[in-house]
């Protein structure tokens, strides 16, 4: 990136690609990642990560994935439109099974059972990972449940966790899901992050890029972008990553509420950042209406 050198950075540190190097560990996550690790040692067999666009679910996803490779079999399933012989192809070639066993989509089921009661004979336990879950279709979702419910005595063959977008939530209110829904046992829900948190979120993340100088966003540039990102880490990346090229691109080298603004104007999901002589504007008209309405009551109107 043209401005790493500029700003002494060793790589991008707002990229957009779900980097486990970049996994923050602020509120949200740490939770989530408690609650998935937690109920995964109880061994139970499907939990639910939801939050909205942005909010750095697949980031969850992928540390998960680094982290517990060693105590699993990590098969993430990150295709979201795949049916159920696709879906229990694509979990068959993750568990190793030749590709010209999966034709048969009748007998798929039972060649995954076995090789699944295989790997546990070894010692391997099998989680599943399934990104954009809230757009699977309902036999894929289906068959999930199935595998879910294969165990062995106390353990199960398999474990599943879901990321989805709130939507998810809504199509598991639906009848035809209620099974899938009664066998969800923990769940969690990632938020958008504080003003506070924001602020921290910058600063890892350029520490984490190889950044070693003196603030480059201060406070009241972190509370523009608070107020422009609603909190969403997405859009955090965003509008810092726009605003470090406007910054490189006139040679400076501190980020201003102006370049924040700037950066903003360019970004179409992001708030309107008011300005201060706007908000004065505001003041004056609400003073105004405020006083004529107090005149009207005493009657002087």
């Amino acid at each position: 990136m043209i401005y790493l050198q500029h700003f002494g950075l060793d790589k991008t540190p707002f990229s957009l690609t779900a980097d486990p190097d970049f996994f923050i560990d602020f509120i949200p996550h740490k939770e989530a990642l408690e609650v998935i690790t937690t109920a995964l040692s109880l061994g139970e067999g499907i939990l639910k990560i939801t939050g909205e666009v942005g909010t750095g679910k697949t980031l969850l996803c992928n540390k998960l994935q680094s982290e517990l490779s060693e105590q699993y079999l990590v098969c993430t399933i990150d295709n979201p439109y795949l049916s159920a012989h696709e879906l229990r192809s694509a979990l068959a070639l993750h568990l190793g099974i030749d590709k010209n066993q999966l034709d048969d989509q009748f007998l798929l089921t039972g060649i995954i059972k076995e090789r699944l009661l295989a790997l546990l004979a070894a010692g391997k336990k099998v989680l599943v990972l399934v990104d954009e879950a809230q757009a699977l279709p309902d036999a894929s979702l289906e068959a999930l449940r199935l595998f879910s419910n294969l165990e062995t005595g106390p353990d199960k063959l398999l474990q599943v966790v879901l990321f989805g977008q709130p939507e998810l939530d809504v199509r598991l209110g639906e009848s035809q899901l209620r099974q899938l829904r009664q066998r969800i046992t923990f769940s969690y829900q990632l938020r958008a992050l504080s003003e506070s948190e924001i602020e921290h979120y910058i600063q890892q993340r350029l520490m984490r890029a190889g950044y070693r100088g003196v603030a480059l966003f201060n406070r009241k540039v972190c509370k523009k972008i608070s107020q422009a990102s609603r909190g969403i880490p997405r859009l955090i990346n965003v509008l810092c990553h726009k605003a470090l090229m406007i910054s490189y691109g006139r040679q400076h080298y501190t980020i201003t509420q102006k370049l924040i603004k700037e950066a903003v104007e360019d970004t179409e999901d992001a708030y309107p950042v008011p300005s201060l002589g706007r908000w004065w504007v505001i003041l004056f008209l609400f003073a105004v209406i405020n006083a004529l309405l107090i005149m009207w009551w005493k009657g002087l109107l």
